[in-house]
C-alpha cells in the first residue's frame, strides 16, 4: 500500500468491521428466528438459498478472528448484536447464553488491546417482532430501547463506542420498497412507515444507553453517490430526488429535525400521523458520525408513478457485485456531512470495502490486489478530506472475513481473511498483509 499509518494524525483509528448474522452462525446459542431466516427460507430470496444459520462460526470461533484482527495492527472491531440472539422473542426474558457471547467477545477485544465498537443492529429482526408488523409498527422504538438496555445494562461498561443502527437507508427502504432485504416488501406506505419508525428508535435507542451510562454514541449512514446520467432537467431532478431518499432523509431527520422536500413528494402521504412531533426524540444529541461508503449511481429520469427514476449502468470499473469503483464519492460524502449536518462532530469512515471473486492459489495464497489497490484510492480521499479540515477521526474496512451476504449469498467476497466454507479455514490474503505492513510503519 502507498499509505502508511504515519500519513494519518496522531490518533487516527483503523479498524474492521463485521456484523452479526453474516458471521456467528445462527443456529448456535439459543438465538431466536429472526426474518432473515424467514427471507432466506422463501424459494427466490437469496442465491443458492443459502442462510445465516452457520455462517463463519464466529460463535465459536471469535479468539481466533480476534488474534486476525490484532494481527493486522488494527485499533478497532466493529461489531453487532444479533437482537434474537439477546431477546429470542424480541421481548421478554434475555438468553443468557446470548448475553454471555458478547460479554465474552467484548472481553476478548480488550485483552488484544482492541476497542470494542458495538453497532445494535445490523438487520436480523426477530420474527416474533416481525409478525407483529416489525419497522412498521411504531412500538418497534419502545421495543428496541428496551432491547439497548439490556445489551447496555451488561457490555455498556466496556465497549469504545456505541450506534443503534446500522445503514437505516437498508432497513427502511431497501427492504420495505425494493424488497431486496427482509421483509421483503414492496409497499409505499411500509416504506414511510419503516423509515419513520427507523429513526425513532434510533432516538430511544441513544437515549436509553445515555440512562446506562454509555458513552461515545453516534450513527452510521450509508451514502451512495447519485451522479445524473444526461443534462436534462428531468434527469437532474432525479439524481436530487435519489441523493435525497438515499443520503439525506436519515441525517436530515436526525441532524436538522427535518425530511428533504424530494422525499416528501412521495412519502408525506404515507407517513404516520404526527411525525413531525416525533424530532425531539430522534435528534438526540450524538458523539460521532459513521460513514459507510462503497459505489456511486448513475440515475435517469423514468416514467411512471414517484420516485420515477432508474440505475443505469456506468462506464467505471467495478467490483464482483457490480458496484463501481469512485473513490471520489468519498471524499464528497466526508465534507458533506462535516458542512450540513454534523458541525464538526468526529467523522469515522465505519465501512468501505470491495468485493471480489478471491481464490486460493496453489501456494495456498490469496492474491487480491484490486482490493489493495481500492483501500488505497480511499485512503486518499480520507486523507484529502482531512487536509480540508474535516474532522475524520478514523477507517474501518468491511469486513474482516468473507461472510453472508445477506441476498447475494456466500458468492461476494469482501473479506481481508479469505473463508473456506468447506472446512471453515481462515486464510489472510494479500490486503491483509499489505495493510498489516501500512500499519507498522
Amino acid at each position: 500500500m502507498q499509505h502508511r499509518r504515519s500519513d494519518f494524525p496522531t490518533g487516527f483509528l483503523f479498524g474492521a468491521a463485521t456484523s452479526s448474522y453474516q458471521i456467528e452462525g445462527h443456529a448456535h446459542g439459543g438465538a431466536g428466528r429472526t426474518h432473515w431466516d424467514d427471507f432466506a427460507e422463501t424459494p427466490g430470496n437469496v442465491a443458492g438459498a443459502e442462510t445465516g444459520a452457520l455462517a463463519c462460526d464466529h460463535y465459536h470461533r471469535y479468539g481466533a478472528d480476534l488474534d486476525l484482527v490484532a494481527g493486522a495492527g488494527l485499533d478497532v472491531y466493529r461489531f453487532s448484536t444479533s437482537w434474537a440472539r439477546v431477546l429470542p422473542e424480541g421481548r421478554g426474558a434475555p438468553n443468557p447464553d446470548g448475553l454471555d457471547f458478547y460479554d465474552r467477545l467484548v472481553d476478548a477485544c480488550l485483552e488484544r488491546g482492541l476497542k470494542p465498537a458495538l453497532t445494535l443492529y445490523h438487520w436480523e429482526l426477530p420474527s416474533a417482532l416481525a409478525d407483529l408488523g416489525g419497522w412498521r409498527n411504531r412500538d418497534v422504538a419502545d421495543w428496541f430501547a428496551d432491547f439497548a438496555d439490556v445489551v447496555a445494562a451488561r457490555i455498556g461498561d466496556r465497549v469504545w463506542s456505541a450506534a443503534p443502527i446500522n445503514e437505516p437507508w437498508c432497513v427502511g427502504w431497501l427492504s420495505h420498497f425494493a424488497g431486496v432485504h427482509a421483509p421483503g416488501l414492496r409497499d409505499i406506505r411500509a416504506t414511510a412507515r419503516a423509515m419513520h419508525h427507523v429513526l425513532l428508535a434510533h432516538g430511544r435507542a441513544v437515549q436509553a444507553l445515555r440512562v446506562r451510562g454509555v458513552g461515545n454514541v453516534g450513527g452510521v449512514f450509508n451514502c451512495e453517490y447519485a451522479d445524473a446520467a444526461d443534462q436534462s432537467p428531468e434527469t437532474a431532478r432525479a439524481a436530487e430526488t435519489y441523493d435525497a431518499i438515499y443520503n439525506r432523509f436519515f441525517l436530515g431527520g436526525i441532524f436538522r429535525r427535518e425530511y428533504p422536500e424530494p422525499v416528501l413528494a412521495g412519502l408525506a402521504p404515507h407517513l404516520p400521523g404526527g411525525w413531525e412531533r416525533d424530532f425531539d426524540t430522534i435528534a438526540q444529541p450524538l458523539d460521532w458520525v459513521g460513514l459507510n461508503y462503497y459505489t456511486r449511481k448513475r440515475i435517469a429520469a423514468a416514467p411512471g408513478a414517484w420516485p420515477a427514476l432508474a440505475e443505469q449502468d456506468g462506464p467505471l470499473p467495478k467490483t464482483q457485485v457490480g458496484w463501481e469503483i469512485y473513490p471520489q464519492g468519498l471524499g464528497h460524502f466526508l465534507r458533506m456531512i462535516h458542512h450540513d449536518y454534523a458541525g464538526g462532530l468526529p467523522i469515522y469512515v465505519t465501512e468501505n470495502g470491495m468485493a471480489r471473486d478471491d481464490t486460493i492459489g496453489p501456494d495456498g495464497s490469496v492474491a487480491d490486489p484490486e482490493r489493495t489497490a481500492y483501500l488505497d484510492a480511499h485512503l486518499a480521499e480520507v486523507r484529502g478530506a482531512i487536509d480540508a479540515g474535516v474532522p475524520v477521526r478514523g477507517y474501518f474496512v468491511w469486513s474482516l472475513i468473507d461472510n453472508f451476504e445477506w441476498a447475494l449469498g456466500y458468492g461476494p467476497r469482501f473479506g481481508l481473511v479469505h473463508v473456506d466454507y468447506a472446512d471453515l479455514k481462515r486464510r489472510p490474503k494479500a490486503s491483509y498483509h499489505a495493510l498489516a505492513a501500512a500499519l507498522s510503519s
